[in-house]
C-alpha cells in the first residue's frame, strides 16, 4: 500500500513527529535569515558603491555626512557617520580607537545571525538522525511484538526514520550553503571596511590638523 509524505508523517510517533516539528522550526528560520541576508548584502552592497560616489566628491567632512546620511546599511558609510557625529576623539591615536570600536559593531552587524545558520547546518542532521534511530528501534519493536519480520511490520518504523533522515538534512544542506556564501560576503565587506578605515584615519587626521 503506497502513501504519501503527508501521510507517514501523520502516521508517525510523537517522537518523530516532535522531531520533524523541531526540523521544521530550524528550516523556516533559516530561510527567513537566507531571505533576509541576501536582500540585507544587496542594498549595502549598493549604499557603499554610492557612499563612495558621495566620498569622492565631496571633501569637506559635513557635506558627505549630509549626503550620506540615509545610507543606513552600508559599512563603510556608517562606518564615517559613527566616526564623524563621536565626539570624544581628537588625536590620532583616539581616532584610530574610536574606528576600531565602530568597525568592530559594523562587522558583528553583517555576521548577525549568521550562527544560526551555522547551528542549523550542524546540529539538524543529528536532530534527523535521533529520528531515524527511533523509527528504527519502532520497526524492532514491532517485529517482537508481531514475531514476524514482514514488510507490514517494518514499514512505518522505516517510513518514520526516512523522513527523518531527509527532514534533517533538507534543513541543514541550504543552511551550510548559506553560512559559507554570506561569510564570504560578510568577510569580503569587512576587509573593505578595514581598507577604508585607513583612509578615514588619515581623513579626519587631516581635517583636525
Amino acid at each position: 500500500m503506497q502513501h504519501s509524505a503527508v501521510q507517514l508523517i501523520l502516521q508517525a510517533g510523537y517522537v518523530v513527529k516532535g522531531v520533524l516539528l523541531i526540523l521544521l522550526f530550524f528550516s523556516i528560520v533559516s530561510w527567513a535569515i537566507i531571505f533576509y541576508k541576501q536582500r540585507y548584502f544587496a542594498k549595502a552592497d549598493k549604499e557603499s558603491q554610492q557612499f563612495r560616489q558621495a566620498y569622492r566628491s565631496n571633501r569637506l567632512p559635513n557635506e558627505i555626512y549630509q549626503a550620506t546620511k540615509n545610507l543606513t546599511i552600508s559599512p563603510i558609510a556608517s562606518l564615517f557617520r559613527s566616526v564623524y557625529t563621536d565626539e570624544m576623539h581628537r588625536e590620532k591615536s583616539e581616532t584610530r580607537r574610536v574606528i576600531r570600536r565602530y568597525g568592530a559593531l559594523e562587522a558583528a552587524k553583517l555576521e548577525k545571525y549568521l550562527n544560526f545558520l551555522a547551528t542549523t547546518g550542524s546540529t539538524t542532521p543529528f536532530i534527523g538522525l535521533f529520528g531515524t534511530v527511533w523509527g528504527i528501534m519502532n520497526s524492532f519493536r514491532n517485529i517482537g511484538a508481531v514475531g514476524a519480520a514482514s514488510l507490514t511490520v517494518v514499514a512505518p518504523g522505516i517510513a518514520e526514520a526516512l523522513i527523518a533522515t531527509a527532514a534533517g538534512l533538507a534543513a541543514a544542506i541550504p543552511a551550510v550553503i548559506a553560512y559559507n556564501y554570506y561569510l564570504s560576503m560578510a568577510r569580503r565587506m569587512i576587509i573593505d571596511m578595514e581598507d577604508f578605515a585607513e583612509e578615514l584615519l588619515d581623513f579626519f587626521s587631516k581635517g583636525d590638523q
